[in-house]
């Protein structure tokens, strides 16, 4: 964290501070079903205003494609904001720029919280117009960037803005940036990076990266099955992309190069079909029989990726190993999940993990608390994980 600046190097005091927060959150019927990422963000906006700043948030909510759009109104989000912040009152402005900004933000004392209206009613957003940076600029005089899961995207009020004003890293992004730091940028070695997901298409950059950077690779999910058809295995049914056996056979020898080893599958979980309970049977992977798909790893498998994991001192997790949304094929994801935790709760192992699925994997084995980190932030953490700036990030470090 020394390459920019956090809250900790900031006088607030009766400053106006924009914090551009995540509150991208799931709604149904006008009622917000899932708080997680408002009060994740709570910790700096609180502090914030216990420090006596005049507390600006600033978030996109939905697509409403430039136009004001009374669905995607970040409205409904004040109480489930007071809330978070224990019962401080939160003010509403019904713009994010212009009289109606202006007029709240001035209305404002220290210590006082500020929710603006969605970012994305105005297309200038997204199309990271210095004017309208300008325009969100002027109403603060300090600008606190909490919003990982959006510094992939150049935006006018993650990108454009951080070059206007006295910039910081809120406590979310500061807590996403250390634990990304010591997962890859500084681990403690060996290293496990854990890869899964339906599709090697889609994580091309992500596996290139990771060969040249870890020590034991653990590929799973239907890429797996793609590097095992690389390799001439039968893979019956199972979803894979046979098309891709050159680029998986391509990242295997750039992996041995590197002296990353890839663990693949050496037993699997393999169903005559695709839905719960389906009937299924342990194959070793040189005889999986034609008409059957591959959805889970078996319990050789399991072990090998256990044992290898409990020599590591690091592991950055992202997608499941199976398909962990149906049972039973949910149990190897499950079994090497609790591992982790276990060995992260005695102290042996870093265990960083993000992406949806991952995610939900992480819930459903009761695990995801037991972590060091498991990030929310989707795209940007993908991005970050395949070694790319983020501009976010960057303009922080202007």
């Amino acid at each position: 964290m020394a390459d920019f600046k956090t809250i900790d190097q900031l006088d607030v005091r009766s400053k106006r501070v924009l914090v551009r927060c995540d509150l991208n959150v799931p709604m149904k019927d006008g009622m917000v079903t899932d708080a997680t990422r408002i009060e994740r963000s709570a910790e700096t906006l609180g502090e914030l205003a216990r420090k006596g700043a005049k507390v600006i948030i600033l978030s996109h909510f939905g697509r409403p494609k430039g136009k004001r759009d009374p669905q995607f109104s970040l409205r409904p989000l004040i109480g489930p904001i007071s809330k978070a912040l224990n019962g401080i009152n939160v003010a509403f402005a019904e713009d994010c720029v212009g009289t109606e900004a202006r007029v709240a933000v001035g209305a404002l004392k220290d210590g006082d919280v500020l929710l603006l209206e969605n970012l994305r009613f105005h297309g200038e957003e997204e199309a990271n117009d210095p004017k309208f940076a300008a325009a969100l600029a002027a109403l603060g005089d300090i600008y606190v960037n909490d919003a990982f899961s959006c510094a992939h995207r150049a935006h006018a009020s993650t990108e454009a803005i951080a070059r206007l004003l006295p910039n910081a890293a809120g406590r979310l992004m500061q807590a996403e940036l250390d634990h990304l730091q010591k997962a890859l940028e500084r681990p403690k070695r060996p290293v496990m990076a854990i890869v899964g997901g339906a599709k090697i298409s889609t994580k091309l950059e992500l596996l290139g990266n990771l060969v040249a950077k870890v020590d034991h690779l653990v590929i799973g999910g239907g890429m797996a099955n793609t590097f095992l058809h690389a390799q001439s295995f039968e893979v019956g049914k199972s979803l894979a992309e046979r098309d891709l056996a050159p680029t998986a056979r391509s990242i295997m020898e750039k992996a041995a190069a590197n002296k990353c080893r890839i663990l693949l599958p050496v037993d699997v979980v393999a169903a005559t079909e695709f839905k719960e309970n389906a009937p299924h049977g342990t194959y070793d992977i040189s005889h999986v029989p034609a008409d059957r798909m591959i959805l889970d790893i078996g319990p050789k498998s399991l072990n090998d990726i256990s044992e290898t994991m409990k020599a590591c001192h690091t592991l950055v997790w992202n997608g499941p190993l199976g398909a962990f949304e149906t049972q039973p094929f949910d149990a190897g994801t499950i079994a090497i999940a609790k591992v982790a935790a276990g060995l992260t709760k005695s102290g042996d192992l870093l265990s960083v993990a993000g992406g949806g699925d991952t995610v939900a994997a992480l819930a459903q084995a009761g695990v995801e608390a037991e972590f060091s980190y498991v990030s929310t932030a989707g795209g940007a953490f993908l991005e970050w994980m395949e070694g790319k700036e983020l501009p976010g990030v960057a303009a922080l470090k202007r």
